[in-house]
């Protein structure tokens, strides 16, 4: 294949979509047509997608759905999705209908903090560096007034900085780590610009306090950057019910499913293999929302699993128990999310998932996600503990199966029925298809 032109990114979108159809397919107007396809119809929102990310050719559509019923704190919500998983949504709805008639899901916001790092490289007295740091810390604050200006009136702003010896792990490794309240905000922006603040204003005291030797001054600032790990912002979702209201037509013994349901979560919690299965299913509605959200999920994944971890293991997510006769079910995630910001102010879609979640705060932005989480973790946990997790998703893949062998109406109403009461497989699926166009 040929390389890609010297100043590719300078080229116009048409000279980019050209250049790759020509070079990676056998038919070239196919693929410009595929591409164009998926263009938006109005040439403003086109533009404002193009504009979103770099040598932009087209758009990738995802399915928006929407989960009901979800009562939280004695609210009705209804919780955009986006995913391409089959099944979510309809489990998640599932286990919001449930719980609705239960008392429903209820929340707490534990803590808001979010985390920021100067890592630095000092060779020199640890006792004059501490030193050092406690006559100059007010000037960190002082020196980003200006960047925290706005944020404190809004009750945010920089809540702490400390110094941190972290040589025991690599020689002359030190950190200014600092604590930020950044409110409806995802804060990055913010952080990052208060973080390279700090390490300008480290490196110009340094060089100038009488205290250090020449080599002493000399700090050599690594990097500055916030940190994706959140263990000090944290939501906690959570279901209870008497344990004989479990009942409904698929757990006729409720302390049966009760007590088979608290094991699967135990086991989730000492298994590594299991829980990593067990917390995808609960980022299945996290990931679903965080996205409808324009929030980063990436970020958030990476947190989420790094949470899981902070014991030395990794480890469920959630967990259950059944006390004096009350089964409890909940989680607790670390969610660094923003309501204002980034793509939520400019995305069509996103605007429109957050007006459908009635304008949240961050806080109550977090309380969604979590509750999603909780519900498809749940809607897992009582598939597995009872009829198994395949039957319930295949008859929700059958339709990509479909799709992918463009069946007629006719033949989906037959298939359809004749799925009704055999279990559905990929193999089955494709034999059945044949037998019908024989």
């Amino acid at each position: 294949m040929d390389n890609a032109p010297v100043g590719f990114s300078k080229l116009s979108k048409e000279e980019k979509i050209n250049w790759i159809a020509n070079t990676y397919f056998s038919d070239p107007n196919e693929a410009i047509s595929i591409i164009k396809k998926y263009w938006n119809s109005d040439s403003k929102i086109q533009k404002l997608h193009d504009e979103f990310i770099e040598n932009t050719i087209t758009n990738f559509y995802l399915p928006l759905g929407v989960a009901p019923n979800f009562l939280i704190n004695g609210k009705y919500k209804t919780i955009p999705m986006v995913i391409e998983e089959s099944s979510v949504v309809a489990a998640a709805s599932k286990s919001a209908k449930y719980w609705a008639t239960r008392g429903g899901f209820k929340t707490t916001i534990l803590n808001t903090e979010k985390i920021g790092q100067v890592h630095f490289m000092y060779t020199g007295e640890e006792l004059k560096l501490n030193d050092f740091f406690e006559q100059v810390q007010t000037k960190f604050y002082e020196e980003t007034e200006g960047l925290t200006k706005n944020m404190q009136k809004r009750g945010g702003g920089i809540l702490s900085i400390e110094l941190r010896n972290k040589t025991h792990l690599i020689p002359n490794y030190y950190q200014l780590h600092a604590t930020f309240e950044t409110k409806d905000s995802m804060g990055a922006n913010f952080i990052n610009s208060c973080l390279e603040q700090f390490a300008k204003t480290l490196k110009e005291e340094a060089s100038s306090y009488s205290n250090f030797s020449e080599t002493e001054k000399n700090i050599e600032v690594v990097m500055s950057i916030l940190s994706n790990y959140v263990p000090n912002c944290i939501v906690r979702a959570e279901v209870s019910c008497k344990v004989a209201e479990l009942a409904d037509k698929n757990i006729e013994n409720p302390e049966f499913f009760a007590n088979k349901f608290v094991q699967a979560v135990q086991i989730a919690e000492v298994e590594p293999f299991r829980a990593v299965t067990h917390n995808k299913g609960i980022m299945n509605g996290i990931d679903a929302v965080v996205l409808a959200t324009g929030n980063d999920f990436r970020a958030v994944e990476a947190g989420i699993h790094a949470y899981a971890s902070r014991n030395g293991s990794y480890s469920s997510l959630s967990h259950a128990k059944v006390e004096d006769g009350i089964f409890c079910f909940w989680i607790d995630i670390p969610l660094a999310l923003g309501t204002v910001g980034g793509l939520t102010s400019l995305h069509p879609m996103v605007k429109l998932s957050l007006e459908m979640l009635e304008k949240p705060s961050a806080k109550e932005l977090m309380e969604a996600v979590a509750v999603a989480g909780l519900a498809q973790n749940f809607a897992a946990l009582r598939s597995l503990t009872t009829t198994g997790i395949q039957e319930g998703h295949m008859k929700m893949h059958l339709n990509n199966i479909l799709n992918q062998f463009q069946v007629t109406n006719e033949e989906r109403v037959l298939i359809k029925n004749h799925f009704k009461d055999t279990v559905v497989s990929h193999s089955a699926a494709v034999d059945f298809i044949e037998k019908l166009r024989k």
